[in-house]
């Protein structure tokens, strides 16, 4: 074949995907990652999605242009009896549903990503004898992924600790997918803010007087977050700390949270939600926020050092466990929301204030434990099974 046949070859292979899960956007937009890497490699390949009414993804999908299939299925967790029954009873017809979807789609291989679709969807491919994958985001897996671990050919973690949860010998560790777009803002905001502080640093010694604090409790905002962070910085500036504020609020806390900064004489940058994450992210010096799986994906990418405040109603409390392997790594510090005050947060802040040498030894721990080519890494595997 000549060198000519071989890209021909190449540009006209195709891959016929499908995509079960979502609920929320932890497990929705992984997923959206691995399909936007097999559609970058294969423009001409088939890709699906699978998934419920009630979830992000009978939102979020159509308005990115991907086809998504309906089944009817709910959980058995934290739903109550009633809820419990009627999850029961609909796994049957889940079941039925799933596998006249796999019939009319075809799929060369299947992929969960966790949520209440994965289940069926992915234990009706095992059955039809397509290959299968799940992918894990947390530290902890959910029922589903526990049980689909034992029948799918492959399962990719993010996080080591998940480890005892799946067979050795199913097991790789990709980390957790961040769309590509995304992953490259990150990257591109870094490179742009390590050169300027360069310039910066050539002309002045007093960068490193001012902490920049990036703030945020997830795209909802988080209330608790947001009070003790308020209380830290108005101790802070009593104790003569220059900080740089900038604050991701949730819509219903915006108002509140810049009337406790303004009350202090603090100027904080707050918005209720921040499009453009990856600067923010580029200009802190540390990064206050909850412990999800995509936050922990994205502080990897930009290497910054963080103070977790995992969320405490977290499913089998992941968060916390996402948490502790940062701070087991050295990359971060973790306080449980229980027991956080605004005089412990504004400690460790003046601590990191004044302690340029282990803010930069965290940002590398952190920087370490990322692992950007998660969705490059799934796709290679895909592909493999669809070839």
């Amino acid at each position: 074949m000549s060198t000519d046949d071989s890209v021909v070859s190449l540009e006209t292979q195709s891959i016929r995907l499908m995509i079960a899960g979502g609920g929320t956007g932890g497990h929705l937009f992984p997923g959206v990652a691995v399909a936007e890497e097999i559609r970058a490699r294969y423009p001409d390949s088939q890709i699906q999605f699978v998934g419920t009414a009630a979830g992000i993804e009978a939102r979020v999908l159509p308005r990115l242009g991907w086809d998504l299939a309906m089944i009817k299925v709910s959980g058995l967790k934290t739903v109550g009896l009633w809820g419990k029954v009627r999850g029961l009873f609909r796994i049957p017809g889940a079941l039925w549903q799933s596998r006249r979807v796999l019939k009319q789609f075809k799929p060369d291989v299947v992929l969960g990503v966790g949520g209440y679709a994965s289940g069926p969807l992915v234990l009706m491919a095992r059955m039809l004898g397509i290959p299968t994958a799940i992918l894990e985001q947390n530290s902890v897996p959910g029922m589903t992924n526990k049980i689909l671990g034992k029948v799918v050919r492959r399962v990719f973690i993010a996080f080591d600790g998940s480890r005892q949860y799946f067979p050795e010998r199913k097991i790789e560790l990709a980390g957790n997918p961040i769309r590509a777009q995304i992953r490259d803002a990150l990257a591109k905001a870094v490179e742009t803010t390590e050169t300027v502080e360069k310039s910066q640093q050539q002309s002045s010694n007093d960068r490193s007087l001012v902490l920049s604090v990036f703030v945020f409790g997830g795209s909802q905002g988080a209330v608790a977050v947001n009070r003790v962070m308020v209380r830290a910085a108005t101790l802070l500036a009593e104790h003569k700390v220059a900080v740089q504020i900038v604050h991701q609020t949730g819509e219903r806390d915006l108002e509140e949270t810049q009337t406790g900064y303004r009350d202090a004489g603090i100027e904080a940058d707050c918005r209720a939600f921040i499009d453009d994450m990856a600067t923010e992210y580029a200009r802190a010096d540390v990064v206050v926020a909850r412990a999800g799986a995509t936050t922990i994906a994205e502080l990897g990418v930009v290497g910054r050092p963080a103070i977790l405040i995992p969320y405490p109603y977290a499913a089998d409390n992941h968060q916390e466990l996402n948490a502790k392997e940062m701070v087991e790594a050295g990359a971060a510090v973790m306080f449980r929301q229980k027991k956080l005050t605004g005089e412990i947060l504004a400690k460790e802040l003046e601590e990191l204030a004044g302690d340029l040498d282990r803010r930069k030894q965290m940002g590398s721990a952190m920087n370490a434990l990322g692992r950007p080519m998660a969705a490059q890494t799934i796709a290679d595997w895909l592909e493999q099974q669809g070839g």
